[in-house]
C-alpha cells in the first residue's frame, strides 16, 4: 500500500488495574505489544483521554499511532475521535483492536465494518467516527457458560486454560494488524483466516 499518513490503532478496553486481565480487555493487550515491537512508550494524549504511542512498523514503514483510550469502553469512540481528528488519520485507516463473543476463544479475525455485535466500545466508536468503515481486528473470546449474563463474562479473567494460549493469541492477532496496515484487510484475510 501506498503511504498516505500515519494509521491510528486503536485498543478497546476499560482502563485500571482491575481490569487489566479481562476478556473485554483483549484490545489493551494488543496495542501493549504493539508498542513494544515499534519501540514506542505509551504517553498521555494532550487534550484527549487517551493513553498514545507511536512509531513505524519497519525502517522507512509505514508510521502507526497506537491509542489506547482512558475512558470506560462505552465513552471511548468520544477520545477516538479526538486523537483521528488531530493526527489527521481518516476513517479508512483506522483500526480497531477489539474482544468478539461470536468468535470462538482461539480465533482472530480481520474486517471492514459491519455491525457492532452488541459491544458498547464499537457502538460508541462507529457513532464518533460518524461510520463503521473501518478495519477491525476481532479477538475471540467465545460464548459465556452455561446461563452466565454476557456483561459479567466480558469483565471476568481467562481461564487457566485460556491464559496458557493466551500470549500466542495476542501475538497472532498483532500480526494480523501490522498486515492490515501493509497490505489491507483482504490480503490479511486470505493469509491469516485459513490457519
Amino acid at each position: 500500500m501506498t503511504d498516505a499518513g500515519p494509521w491510528l490503532v486503536v485498543g478497546l478496553g476499560n482502563p485500571g488495574a482491575e481490569y487489566a486481565r479481562h476478556r473485554h480487555n483483549a484490545g489493551f493487550l494488543v496495542a501493549d505489544l504493539l508498542a513494544r515491537r515499534v519501540g514506542a512508550k505509551f504517553g498521555r494524549a494532550r487534550r484527549s483521554a487517551t493513553e498514545v504511542a507511536e512509531g513505524f512498523l519497519r525502517p522507512g514503514g509505514p508510521k502507526i499511532v497506537i491509542a489506547k483510550p482512558t475512558t470506560y469502553m462505552n465513552l471511548l469512540g468520544t477520545p477516538t475521535a479526538s486523537i483521528a481528528a488531530f493526527y489527521k488519520i481518516p476513517p479508512e485507516r483506522i483500526v480497531a483492536v477489539h474482544d468478539e463473543l461470536d468468535l470462538d476463544f482461539g480465533t482472530v479475525r480481520a474486517k471492514i465494518g459491519g455491525g457492532e455485535g452488541g459491544h458498547n466500545g464499537l457502538r460508541s466508536m462507529s457513532k464518533s467516527l460518524g461510520t463503521k468503515d473501518y478495519a477491525r481486528v476481532r479477538f475471540g473470546i467465545g460464548r459465556p457458560p452455561g446461563r452466565m449474563d454476557p456483561a459479567d463474562y466480558v469483565l471476568s479473567d481467562f481461564s487457566a486454560s485460556e491464559r496458557k494460549e493466551l500470549d500466542f493469541l495476542v501475538d497472532r492477532a498483532a500480526d494480523m494488524v501490522e498486515s492490515v496496515v501493509e497490505y489491507g484487510v483482504e490480503p490479511t484475510q486470505n493469509r491469516y483466516h485459513a490457519l
